[in-house]
C-alpha cells in the first residue's frame, strides 16, 4: 500500500532533525513492505522572507491530497514572533481541520526527569487537546485601543460540535489496547462556568451512552499540574480544551525528559493528519550537525501508528532507546555524536530488527 506524505521541514535545526525522521521512516517502509511517495514543501522564514507570503493560496489544496505532513520546525530571529506560527501552523490546523493535538508522554528507558523517584513505568499517559477552537480561534477586540480607556476583549469560543469530537476522540483513544480504558476531563468548572458547564455535560452524557466501559473521572487544571510533578502515575488519557492543552503539554515534556524527546500530532483521523517534534527551530545550532532528532523521529513514529502500522512505530520506539543507550546526553552538543548519527543509529535498529 502507497502512502503520499508531504514533508515542511521549516527553518532553522529543522530540515536537520526533519531528515533523520524522514530516514526512519523509510527504514520502517523497507523493512514493513509499504511504499509512499514524498513531496517536499519550503513553507518557511525563508519563502517569507522572499516573497512576503506564509503560505500560497494552492498550499491547503495541495495537502489535502497527502496522507500525513511530516513538519520540521518554523521559527526565526527575523521574522516577527506569530507572523509563521500563525500563518503556517494556527493556519494549517484550521485548514485542515486537524481538531486534535494529540500529545503522548512517554519517559523512555534511560532519560532522566526531573521527578525524584518516578521511572518509564511511572509516566506513561497521552494528552487529547482540542486543537481548533478555545482562545486560539482569535475571536475579540479593541474598543478605544491605544487610550488609557482601552478595552481588550479575547473569547473563548467552544461549540457543541467541537468538543463532542474531541472528546470521542478521547474515549476512543483510551480502549486502544495500549491504553488503560481511564479517561480524564482536565478543565476549571469551578470558574469559567460557560465554557466547562458544556466540556462537562457532554463528556457525561457521551460517556453515560457511548463509552460505559471507559473509567471517567475530572481534575481541575491546576491540580493537574501539580499531580504531574506528584503522582504522573495515575494517569491513562488525559482530555482538554486549546489553552490548557497548550499549557500542560509543554509540562508534560519536562517530565517526559524534555522537548528533545517530545513529539505531537494534529490530527483529522479521516484526512491528511501533521506530525512534528515540540521543540523549536534553535537556529543557533543550525548547521552543525549537533541537534538532538529524537523528538522528530517520534514524530515519525507517531505518523506510522496514524497510517495504521503499529507494528513499525513500536520498532521506532524501540530503536530511540537503543539510540538513548548510547548516548551521552540528550542535550545539543553534549550526545557524544552527530544530528545523523542518531539518525543512523534508529534507522539501523528498525531496518534490522534489533541491535546492530
Amino acid at each position: 500500500m502507497g502512502y503520499k506524505i508531504a514533508v515542511i521541514p521549516g527553518d532553522g535545526t529543522g530540515p536537520e532533525v526533519t531528515r533523520e525522521g524522514l530516514k526512519v521512516f523509510k527504514a520502517a517502509a523497507d523493512r514493513f513492505g509499504f511504499s509512499y511517495d514524498q513531496t517536499d514543501y519550503d513553507f518557511g522564514a525563508a519563502r517569507y522572507l522572499r516573497t512576503g507570503e506564509t503560505l500560497p493560496e494552492s498550499a491547503v489544496a495541495e495537502l489535502e491530497k497527502h496522507d500525513a505532513v511530516l513538519l520540521g520546525a518554523v521559527g526565526h530571529p527575523n521574522v516577527a514572533p506569530g507572523i509563521l506560527e500563525h500563518g503556517i501552523l494556527l493556519y494549517l490546523r484550521r485548514a485542515l481541520d486537524q481538531y486534535v493535538n494529540l500529545r503522548p508522554v512517554k519517559l523512555l528507558p534511560g532519560v532522566w526527569t526531573p521527578i525524584k523517584d518516578k521511572g518509564p513505568e511511572d509516566i506513561d499517559f497521552v494528552v487529547v487537546r482540542e486543537n481548533t477552537e478555545g482562545l486560539y480561534t482569535s475571536t475579540g477586540g479593541f474598543l478605544k485601543k491605544g487610550t488609557p480607556d482601552e478595552v481588550a476583549v479575547q473569547e473563548s469560543v467552544n461549540t457543541r460540535m467541537g468538543v463532542e469530537r474531541c472528546l470521542r476522540y478521547a474515549f476512543e483513544y483510551a480502549r486502544r489496547p495500549d491504553r488503560h480504558g481511564r479517561l480524564t476531563l482536565c478543565g476549571k468548572t469551578n470558574v469559567l462556568t460557560y465554557a466547562w458547564d458544556l466540556w462537562w455535560r457532554a463528556f457525561n452524557e457521551i460517556g453515560d451512552a457511548d463509552y460505559p466501559d471507559v473509567k471517567r473521572d475530572y481534575a481541575h487544571v491546576d491540580a493537574i499540574s501539580m499531580w504531574f510533578l506528584k503522582n504522573p502515575e495515575w494517569f491513562d488519557v488525559i482530555v482538554t480544551d486549546n489553552m490548557f492543552g497548550d499549557i500542560i503539554t509543554d509540562q508534560a515534556a519536562m517530565i517526559q525528559g524534555g522537548l528533545g524527546v517530545a513529539a505531537g500530532g494534529n490530527i483529522h483521523p479521516e484526512r491528511c493528519s501533521m506530525f512534528e517534534p515540540m521543540g523549536g527551530s534553535a537556529p543557533k545550532y543550525e548547521g552543525l550537525n549537533v541537534i538532538n532528532p529524537l523528538a522528530a523521529i517520534a514524530a515519525a513514529g507517531m505518523m506510522l501508528d496514524f497510517l495504521h502500522r503499529p507494528e513499525a512505530a513500536v520498532e521506532v520506539e524501540k530503536g530511540m532507546v537503543y539510540a538513548i543507550s548510547k548516548m551521552e546526553s540528550l542535550a545539543a552538543g553534549q550526545m557524544g555524536m552527530g544530528t545523523s548519527d542518531v539518525g543512523d543509529l534508529v534507522a539501523r535498529y528498525v531496518a534490522e530488527g534489533g541491535a546492530a
